[in-house]
């Protein structure tokens, strides 16, 4: 009897652009001996949609609306960006009242990214019921953005110079309910996951980076501070008011898929530290500063002529961009998100650069996943956590 021929062809096999676990269409050409991965390929660009060429054709208030579509889970943080990057450049104050809303808007924002992402991390790797826990709590939050900016999710409520309304009567008695309310689920989620052998059995020690590692691949935000590295904006470039609130940076020290979860399970506690404070401190005061009004442009039609009725009853602000460049980063939930902006004494950005956090930590995939198993993908890439919005902008 003659011994089986052994095989060493090797196997090809695209994972997505439609696969439910790539968090998008997001295509990777995995090469396979068996089971073992050797090599894998991202392709990206399936969601490029020009957004850095339509903000140079924008003034910064038309463009508001765009950039939710960047990160679509964390809307807050691309509008954040937007309207800071002009404030640096024009030197405008915010006022204090609307400084501690963006932080408190910020921090829903954050919890909210975090937990969708907790939800399809947990069903990629076998378990269901986190899935439907986490949109209960979730919805909570939309319903907070709602009563605050109209929307649930695409909420254009920053401003240059503070935000576009101030908080509805009621809002913060709501707001510190639900505080007390998610600490308890938070509670509830480490309950189920965190000591479940079989969750441990799939994140321990898969996909390991190390501190210098990850520095030199420019990881930032969790993946970053999963690899012992305690680095976190709103602690070194003390933005907004975080310096006026008592938390700490989350982080852990392994590196694996397992601290990238313990530091976001960490941070949606911090976030919720954040808020009440936040919430408690608020002072009076204007939510926008009125100053930014001398900057727009004077347009005063006549009533009823052609102007009024057929051109705009209401035009856009206009705002000049001095002759500089600049670049502005916040501690979005996934990473360092930027902008770099280069301003032409006119009223639309002569270059205006985005940098994704998703786009730079999704570099270091190829190498975490090599001689891995094919199971392995779907943790790895899920604990980086993208978003294909911002990733292909």
């Amino acid at each position: 009897m003659t011994a089986p021929a052994t095989r060493n062809d090797l196997m090809i096999v695209n994972m997505g652009p439609q696969h439910p676990s790539m968090h998008g269409v997001l295509r990777l050409i995995v090469t396979l001996d068996g089971e073992d991965v050797i090599d894998c390929e991202p392709i990206l660009g399936y969601l490029h949609r020009g957004m850095e060429k339509i903000a140079e054709n924008r003034t910064i208030i038309q463009y508001l609306p765009y950039v939710t579509r960047w990160d679509y889970l964390a809307t807050m943080f691309t509008e954040a960006i937007t309207v800071n990057a002009p404030e640096q450049l024009g030197n405008i104050q915010v006022p204090k009242r609307a400084s501690y809303i963006r932080v408190i808007m910020l921090e829903l924002s954050r919890i909210a990214s975090h937990l969708l992402w907790l939800g399809p991390f947990m069903a990629d790797i076998g378990a269901q019921t986190p899935f439907f826990y986490i949109f209960r709590e979730r919805e909570l939050i939309y319903d907070l953005f709602e009563a605050a900016t109209g929307m649930r999710m695409m909420h254009n409520f920053f401003r240059i110079g503070g935000v576009a309304a101030d908080l509805p009567h009621g809002w913060i008695d709501k707001c510190l309910d639900f505080c007390d309310y998610f600490l308890t689920r938070v509670t509830e989620y480490q309950r189920l996951i965190t000591r479940n052998p079989i969750f441990l059995e799939r994140v321990e020690g898969v996909g390991i980076i190390g501190g210098e590692e990850a520095i030199n691949w420019g990881l930032s935000g969790p993946m970053l501070r999963a690899s012992g590295i305690q680095w976190d904006l709103r602690k070194v470039d003390h933005y907004e008011s975080y310096d006026e609130f008592d938390w700490g940076v989350q982080w852990q020290k392994e590196g694996d898929s397992l601290a990238r979860y313990l530091v976001r399970i960490s941070e949606m506690t911090e976030s919720v530290k954040i808020i009440q404070q936040a919430l408690e401190g608020i002072t009076g005061g204007p939510y926008e500063n009125l100053e930014i009004r001398r900057f727009d442009k004077v347009w005063d039609p006549e009533w009823n002529d052609f102007d009024y009725r057929f051109i705009s009853k209401k035009p856009s602000p206009t705002f000049e961009l001095s002759k500089q460049e600049l670049y502005v980063r916040v501690e979005a939930p996934k990473g360092e998100l930027g902008i770099f902006l280069i301003g032409d004494k006119g009223i639309f950005p002569w270059r205006w650069k985005i940098r994704p956090p998703g786009f730079i930590n999704l570099q270091i995939l190829p190498q975490l996943v090599k001689r891995m198993k094919l199971a392995d993908i779907m943790t790895i890439l899920g604990s980086i956590d993208i978003i294909m919005g911002e990733v292909d902008r």
